[in-house]
């Protein structure tokens, strides 16, 4: 990356592309408010991470906020966000911050973070014994008019505002109160308050993720057994734990149609006859680091989507703090829906996996060119300029008088 940052040569580089804006807070002073309206879907580095910084920055500086809690796994040289944090802690607000001292190549950059935000006043828990802390998520409460709000974030990717522009991630901000619930569960477990005995909507690993997926996986099995439509799709960084290869197996020979989008390592093969016809794997490799994880169950019709910080391997599911959240909004299902339809069309970026175990890319003869990174970019920069332009028109067309 520092060589393809030397001037010149520009002839050969791709074009520079700028996040755009995400439309549902497009023009909104109090990012709080924005969230009440409902859940709100970030999809970057399409769109801005600048939200992200937004929500702890309002947050460290509101009045009506009370605590904020968040998990810092990786972040950047000049972290706006770890200096909203300490300037929180300087307001008077009740700040926890659990930085992950074991993140490879980061761990001497996140002692220094960490020390910053102890000497500002915040509560930093220096992770947990035995145990990688990978989940992405951060929690607001607010006193408000009606009583005590949460307000969550949670995400794909690491809390860095350089990154969120070369990695796809995705992520939500929610104030459902049942998330909000299993947010505040999720800190008491970190800061080993408590180890709650259930959740509403979150499924956090090492306990409870492994078991979720395995469940999720046989019920498509035994849905397709029954002879009712069945399918997976599944998009992730790497795939290899034996139990959930497994599972797909057997998911695929009872007849699940089974999709999966896996960028790196997959050791489960494709093709095996009675086995894993029902199959298909690939990886797209394109200007950003595909690095979100989503998965898709369909569910006899009623489908569930959820999305997270763990990919199908034993250090995710069996070693690390991960966290898994469902969408529950049904337009957040629908641009979820297009993200994964996008990605299992592209023709351009994508290498299918054959039954060899070797990678190779689509035959593109007569067929429309689909490159899933770059329509996406496209799409963004579609939507906002037709935001701009309505915005433009409410603007400026005159009042007739009646």
């Amino acid at each position: 990356m520092k060589l393809y940052g030397l001037d010149g040569k520009d002839d050969l580089r791709y074009a520079p592309y700028q996040p755009q804006p995400v439309l549902q807070l497009a023009g909104a002073d109090n990012i709080f408010d924005a969230i009440k309206q409902g859940d709100i879907l970030l999809h970057h580095p399409y769109q801005t991470f600048q939200p992200v910084v937004d929500f702890i920055r309002q947050a460290a500086n509101d009045p009506q906020v009370l605590a904020i809690k968040q998990t810092l796994y990786r972040v950047s040289g000049n972290s706006p966000i770890i200096a909203s944090l300490a300037q929180a802690a300087e307001n008077g607000k009740q700040v926890t911050v659990l930085v992950e001292l074991k993140a490879r190549f980061d761990e001497e950059n996140n002692i220094v973070w960490a020390k910053k935000l102890e000497k500002a006043g915040c509560h930093v828990i220096y992770g947990l014994v035995g145990l990688k802390t990978h989940s992405k998520i951060a929690l607001v409460v607010r006193k408000e008019e009606n009583g005590i709000c949460r307000y969550v974030h949670l995400g794909t990717g690491n809390y860095n505002d350089s990154t969120a522009k070369l990695y796809t991630d995705c992520g939500i901000f929610t104030c459902s109160e049942a998330i909000g619930e299993d947010a505040t569960a999720v800190f008491n477990m970190l800061s080993g308050y408590s180890e709650p005995l259930s959740w509403n909507h979150l499924v956090v690993a090492p306990i409870w993720l492994r078991k979720k997926f395995l469940k999720l996986i046989r019920r498509e099995t035994r849905n397709a057994q029954d002879g009712k439509e069945a399918r997976i799709e599944a998009k992730m960084n790497s795939l290899c734990d034996q139990q959930i290869i497994a599972a797909l197996y057997e998911a695929s020979a009872a007849g699940v149609q089974i999709d999966l989008i896996v960028r790196g390592i997959c050791c489960l093969k494709v093709g095996i006859p009675g086995v894993s016809e029902n199959v298909r794997v690939r990886s797209i490799v394109g200007n950003f680091l595909e690095h979100s994880r989503i998965f898709y169950f369909y569910n006899n019709g009623n489908e569930e989507y959820y999305m997270g910080s763990a990919d199908w391997m034993p250090r995710n599911l069996d070693r690390r703090v991960e966290i898994i959240f469902p969408v529950l909004d049904e337009e957040l299902q629908r641009q979820v829906r297009h993200i994964l339809e996008v990605e299992l069309e592209d023709n351009v970026k994508a290498h299918l996996m054959l039954a060899d175990g070797t990678y190779a890319k689509q035959d593109k003869r007569g067929k429309v060119l689909v490159n899933s990174q770059q329509q996406f970019c496209d799409e963004a920069v579609a939507q906002s300029a037709s935001e701009d332009e309505g915005f433009r028109e409410r603007v400026f067309i005159p009042a007739e008088p009646k």
